[in-house]
């Protein structure tokens, strides 16, 4: 399957409000933590939904932030995948009251 492009992205694009879309390859958000604690025990409950999911994210733990960027890498691009995984993502971020 292609990539999605233009305006096949808006529809899953309005779903995950906080997400960029970035040149209509990969979708990125950071989210923000009180410490590197905080920040940790996110990436960690990312890492166990991407095993489950089988869909893996790249992540970047810095104090107190995180940033997620999502595609998927056998089409080089956008799939409706990515987008369902930021939303997964989105809720365990809601999870956590500090996110």
């Amino acid at each position: 399957m292609p990539p999605l492009k233009g305006e096949q992205i808006a529809p899953y694009a309005a779903e995950i409000p906080g997400w960029r879309v970035v040149d209509e390859h990969h979708l990125e958000r950071v989210f923000v933590f009180p410490d590197f604690r905080a920040a940790l025990d996110f990436v960690n409950r990312v890492g166990e939904l991407a095993e489950e999911e089988g869909h893996h994210p790249d992540l970047l733990l810095s104090w107190g932030r995180v940033e997620v960027r999502i595609w998927t890498h056998k089409i080089d691009g956008l799939s409706e995948s990515d987008f369902i995984l930021a939303a997964k993502i989105d809720r365990l971020a809601t999870a956590d009251t500090t996110a």
